[in-house]
């Protein structure tokens, strides 16, 4: 069974790309929305958040500060650096737990903003961004989230750039609603399939 990763920036669609890997029958683990939850439920993660950063980083039991996580995540690296190294460790695992039952399938997906940035990258066989152009992306995302356009922007310089995501990829699906994704998408299903085969 292959670990294959698939990563974007922000509005890239790399979502609607893994739906279309769901439709044939590939399992999808979604890191960023894992993370959420561990983040609420994992009993150590939450004990190293509030002894870094104090109580007022949950509201509640089960619900996350997510403006003060922002600001602490968008204004200090440092800070970053150790809310990263308290939840990516336990991601991985859950991901591999994740993986455990599905030996029958020919390969697995573990989709992720920051798959280069988080290192998971290297522990894939094979790596796919999903790339778009940023005016696109931008109004995806104004759409999508009825963000302000100087916010996404921030968020956009916030995450590694497209072709730096690109040098750590085996593979690019062009997403700039002009490339039809479909035949993309198959294409390297059928690659994937064929690796596993050789």
């Amino acid at each position: 069974m292959l670990k294959i990763g698939i990563t974007g920036g922000i509005g890239s669609g790399k979502t609607i790309i893994c739906e279309i890997f769901k439709h044939l029958n590939i399992p999808i683990y979604n890191a960023d929305i894992e993370a959420k939850k561990i983040l609420i439920n994992n009993n150590i993660v939450r004990k190293k958040l509030i002894n870094n950063f104090g109580e007022n980083i949950y509201l509640s039991s089960s619900e996350i500060n997510n403006k003060l996580l922002a600001t602490i995540v968008f204004n200090d690296k440092t800070a970053l650096n150790t809310i990263n190294s308290i939840v990516h460790p336990e991601v991985w695992q859950n991901f591999l737990r994740f993986t455990q039952n599905k030996t029958n399938y020919n390969y697995v997906i573990l989709e992720a903003a920051i798959l280069i940035e988080s290192g998971f990258y290297k522990k894939m066989d094979y790596v796919v961004t999903v790339t778009a152009p940023e005016n696109i992306r931008i109004q995806r995302v104004i759409t999508r989230d009825n963000a302000a356009k100087t916010n996404i922007i921030q968020r956009i310089n916030n995450q590694i750039s497209e072709q730096e995501r690109i040098k750590f990829s085996d593979f690019t699906i062009i997403n700039d609603d002009k490339q039809l994704v479909l035949p993309q998408v198959l294409n390297l299903h059928n690659k994937f399939i064929l690796k596993l085969s050789h």
